[in-house]
């Protein structure tokens, strides 16, 4: 099954392609790899199909179609499809933390943010929330790492957590990149405060008052919706 659902991924991408538009999606993303041209909706559709068509039997049949896709991809759609099958909702008994090495390794080697956001917020987040003990450790160790997408996953995991967050982690994984220039880090830092801020304006403003170490451009974030 594992060969079928690649190739079948790989046929379908390149009919939904537009050559047209993949310059375009490759200059927008900075990507080295190319693009097929197929836009969100379309890709979204097609993953849904193929899910569907071809079941996987266990988490280790998941885990080789995800890696088979992830790795030997040509396109960066086809990594995108990697990522809609971590997150297809026929699997979603299999998410645990068993599966952290292999997000970690989709963070470490995709190493930009469209593909280190989604992980971050969709498949490691929930996992957070879902086994404390194991994630949290993992996350503080990533936190004062040197990848800096490891480090942006231990700030933004968190987001749409709401009163579910866990604000020592968040508090630790920020100061630990407080001071770095990245820009990463710091739209993350202003990105994960401003989404807390809807639901627990108080503390993000606490916060902000209590580091006036933040970057201005997290600051503004964080406080964007908290002052004119």
């Amino acid at each position: 099954m594992t060969a079928e659902l690649v190739a079948a991924a790989r046929a379908g991408l390149a009919e939904l392609g537009d050559a047209a538009k993949a310059p375009r999606m490759q200059r927008y993303m900075k990507s080295a790899m190319p693009y097929r041209g197929v836009p969100t909706p379309a890709r979204r559709k097609l993953a849904n199909r193929l899910f569907r068509a071809h079941p996987l039997a266990d988490v280790a049949e998941f885990t080789a179609v995800t890696l088979r896709l992830w790795r030997e991809a040509e396109y960066r759609e086809e990594r995108y499809l990697a990522i809609d099958l971590t997150g297809h909702g026929a699997y979603r008994g299999w998410q645990n933390a068993d599966l952290l090495e292999l997000y970690e390794e989709l963070i470490v080697t995709g190493a930009w943010w469209d593909y280190v956001d989604e992980v971050a917020i969709r498949r490691i987040g929930p996992l957070l929330r879902a086994e404390p003990r194991v994630l949290k450790p993992v996350l503080l160790e990533w936190s004062t790492g040197q990848d800096r997408w490891r480090r942006r996953t231990s700030i933004i995991c968190q987001i749409g957590a709401k009163a579910a967050t866990d604000t020592e982690l968040l508090t630790q994984a920020i100061e630990a990149s407080i001071g770095e220039p990245d820009f990463f880090l710091r739209k993350g830092i202003g990105w994960a405060l401003r989404e807390l801020a809807k639901t627990d304006p108080e503390w993000v403003l606490a916060f902000a008052e209590d580091h006036g170490g933040l970057s201005p451009l997290s600051r503004r974030e964080a406080l964007k919706h908290l002052k004119n």
